[in-house]
């Protein structure tokens, strides 16, 4: 799983690709795709916002000069979706931060249970092993994942309602 632990909505696959392929057969179907990718999108936004928190209210004991770790993580939080193709579906996910002190995994490493990372000293020795704040991304939807749910499934019902209207 590249980038991260991603929020997965488990969306009905059936539902969207029938949803989708309805909007292929309009006339505007590329402006209504975009749009119900944009409303999915936008109900995933608060998600992504308490991720984002989770992630910088993680303690920080470095004084280094490079980029900041919480700070990086977070932006390369967001929301995604996608219609059609292998994978249908909306999801939050945690991409990679390449350009993190050669730390891609920072997301995935600092959310994990048990491990947590192996970092030199300064640039030298001694290795010590670093630990983040343990789930953070995926506490930050426990308690919510249904309001997110219903607010991807109500996109999907405004679409379809839209589509619905114009055959009539």
């Amino acid at each position: 799983m590249a980038g991260g632990p991603p929020f997965d909505l488990q969306v009905t696959h059936e539902g969207l690709d029938a949803l989708v392929r309805a909007i292929r057969a309009e006339e505007d179907g590329k402006a209504l795709r975009k749009d119900l990718a944009k409303n999915m999108r936008d109900a995933l936004r608060p998600g992504a916002a308490a991720a984002k928190s989770s992630i910088m209210a993680m303690g920080s004991a470095g004084t280094g000069t490079g980029p900041g770790l919480r700070s990086s993580i977070a932006k390369k939080i967001r929301p995604e979706v996608k219609l059609g193709g292998r994978w249908s579906g909306a999801r939050v996910k945690a991409f990679k931060t390449p350009g993190l002190r050669g730390f891609a995994n920072a997301a995935k490493r600092t959310n994990r249970r048990s491990g947590g990372w192996r970092t030199l000293s300064y640039g030298k020795e001694p290795w010590r092993t670093q630990h983040g704040k343990q789930n953070w991304f995926d506490e930050s939807f426990t308690n919510d994942a249904d309001q997110y749910r219903q607010a991807v499934h109500e996109a999907m019902e405004t679409m379809a309602a839209r589509i619905a209207s114009r055959a009539e």
